[in-house]
């Protein structure tokens, strides 16, 4: 089965960590993973922490900048086996030559600071996902937050002006860390499907980081879908920090009786999440797609899930 996953922290561990290398890690993906998990696409997050920013004194524009450098020096050194892509049709090509396709994306807006050449900077140096807010304010909006106020609040002037650019660029709309009034800002006024990259369903894990039943039937009518994170803390019982696939697979079954199987997909967070993970890294991913096989899921829908609800994400948004 091909796998699309659709955020990864990998390079930020690369980048800040002692292990450099995409090839071969002790992380949850690297090159050899990748390739055992059958995995065509993913996405990896050029997350901006704005804390460790502030503590060492940086130009966050700067460091978006050199971040990217840094990933692009980790996909040409492996070049034989993953290219950058910034299509569906370069997906394809890649496929057809036996290669990962990687999709850059930035985890945090405020990179920006409500310049608007520098989304197109980043469009053409071929990002092609931005997750809007992480958990801090922005010049764009506003993060989740267990305050109904600040939840309540929406995209800011400037947020409207980055949706619409990101519309007529080609870029996808990251939902996920955004505050509940800024996911409906960007439902009501995107021309284009939005995305959840890495989120599960509120109404079994009641965590601000996750979508309502509301928000999951409103994605999909949008043409959207959600990412199912592997989070223990998103996914299962407070009291349980184990990743478990029972509870995947809950959180899978409740959004496709809510939203639809074209709604669902995979955000799996690597590299980005604490706790105990029943499926470990990407290698093992397979497992999964076993546990929906033995839950009555349809191979079609298993697929949709695995990939395709993502293929047309990159058809529909990006071209």
């Amino acid at each position: 089965m091909n796998i699309i996953d659709m955020h990864c922290d990998t390079m930020y561990k690369i980048y800040h960590e002692e292990e450099k290398s995409l090839r071969e890690n002790s992380y949850s993906i690297d090159i050899q993973k990748l390739k055992k998990g059958n995995v065509i696409a993913q996405f990896f997050a050029m997350f901006i922490d704005k804390a460790w920013i502030d503590e060492n004194h940086l130009d966050i524009y700067q460091h978006a900048k050199d971040f990217y450098r840094q990933v692009v020096s980790q996909l040409e050194a492996n070049q034989e086996d993953i290219k950058q892509a910034v299509s569906y049709k370069e997906l394809l090509e890649n496929k057809k030559k036996g290669k990962i396709s990687a999709f850059l994306t930035i985890e945090e807006g405020d990179f920006l600071q409500g310049k608007l050449e520098r989304l197109e900077e980043f469009y053409h140096l071929g990002v092609r996902l931005i997750t809007l807010t992480w958990n801090y304010e922005n010049c764009i909006g506003y993060p989740n937050s267990f305050n109904r106020e600040q939840m309540a609040k929406g995209l800011k002037p400037f947020g409207f002006e980055v949706i619409e650019r990101m519309n007529e660029l080609g870029m996808i709309i990251d939902v996920s860390h955004l505050s509940d009034g800024g996911f409906y800002d960007c439902i009501k006024h995107s021309k284009k499907p939005i995305v959840a990259s890495h989120s599960c369903a509120r109404s079994l894990v009641n965590v601000p980081r996750n979508m309502t039943d509301e928000m999951l039937k409103l994605l999909a009518e949008k043409g959207g879908m959600v990412g199912i994170n592997f989070c223990p803390r998103f996914l299962g019982k407070e009291k349980d920090k184990v990743s478990r696939i029972t509870y995947m697979l809950e959180h899978i079954q409740h959004i496709k009786k809510i939203a639809g199987m074209d709604a669902i997909g995979l955000g799996t967070d690597f590299d980005g999440i604490e706790g105990e993970l029943e499926i470990k890294n990407i290698a093992q991913i397979h497992h999964l797609m076993q546990a929906l096989e033995q839950a009555g899921f349809h191979p079609d829908e298993i697929e949709k899930i695995c990939y395709k609800n993502v293929e047309r994400i990159l058809r529909e948004c990006i071209g």
